[in-house]
């Protein structure tokens, strides 16, 4: 982590996991109501998702069986972000091959930056208002500034990936 970067607090680490805990074990339709606010948030993201046919709506799109497998991954991520919060030093491999592949298929780091903390982008954006929809009056702005910090920390580590592969970050 580099000087100046904030860093998660023992507090933060408890509220993320208690947070993610509450949402269950089946976290596929707390992912479809992040894809479907981030697909409200940035429509053109939905030309990114083009499997074996163009998708004429968001809807098409978050019902179709390969976009439902996409969603399970992308909660997979986070869930592997969650049980790492003692060492997410340990997940920067995966999380600069990962950056690696959305910059491979046409994701630009301006989808997943949070410049500056607090101001965040679509898909934090989007799982940010998942979070808040999820747990209701259980969300509080404590839990939106450990989460925040979190999604900071991961997409500073995905964004190397695309800067290994010769993309601006401030593209």
């Amino acid at each position: 982590m580099e000087q100046g970067e904030k860093s998660l607090t023992a507090k933060d680490k408890g509220l993320i996991r208690d947070s993610w805990e509450r949402l269950g074990k089946n976290k596929l339709p707390h992912g479809t109501v992040m894809f479907a606010r981030l697909f409200e948030l940035d429509p053109e993201l939905l030309k990114l998702f083009h499997y074996n046919t163009a998708f004429t709506s968001a809807q098409e799109c978050l019902s179709s069986p390969e976009f439902i497998d996409h969603i399970s991954k992308v909660m997979l991520v986070i869930d592997a972000a969650v049980s790492h919060l003692d060492d997410l030093q340990s997940l920067a491999e995966y999380l600069v091959n990962l950056g690696r592949k959305h910059q491979a298929v046409g994701v630009k780091t301006q989808s997943f930056n949070v410049m500056p903390l607090f101001c965040v982008k679509a898909v934090g954006e989007s799982l940010l208002y998942m979070l808040e929809r999820s747990l209701g009056p259980g969300y509080s702005t404590e839990l939106r500034d450990a989460w925040v910090t979190l999604y900071a920390i991961v997409v500073k580590t995905m964004s190397s990936g695309w800067t290994e592969n010769g993309e601006n970050k401030s593209d």
